[in-house]
């Protein structure tokens, strides 16, 4: 127990710093509502157009293998840290997991799942 001490307490003083802050801010700040600031504002560019408008599938497709790869490439760092204690097994396994990250890359290239249109 005496060994999570520092993490209690850690979490106690955020909480009240926390807590001191915001309350300051209500207390403090003031509220100054205009026409001017109420307007949504996104990227630097005044929305044009319905926010209920379809978003086509490939967007979401292109996102999901964005994620897929990246999360395929996080297994490199842990094996790169125990690069030498695996040994000649340990980089043949990673040259199979890259060959099947590759299949998988070149069937997406040629499904043209790629592309943005």
């Amino acid at each position: 127990m005496t060994d999570y001490l520092p993490i209690f307490v850690h979490f106690l003083l955020v909480v009240l710093l926390t807590a001191a802050l915001l309350g300051v801010h209500t207390l403090v700040g003031r509220r100054r509502p205009s026409p001017a600031k109420l307007e949504p504002y996104e990227s630097g560019v005044w929305p044009i157009g319905s926010s209920r408008e379809r978003v086509p599938i490939r967007y979401y497709l292109i996102a999901m293998l964005f994620i897929l790869f990246d999360i395929e490439a996080i297994f490199l760092y842990p094996w790169a840290v125990a690069f030498r204690d695996l040994g000649v097994a340990g980089l043949i396994e990673m040259l199979v997991f890259l060959g099947i990250l590759l299949i998988g890359f070149v069937y997406a290239w040629q499904r043209r799942a790629l592309e943005w249109e």
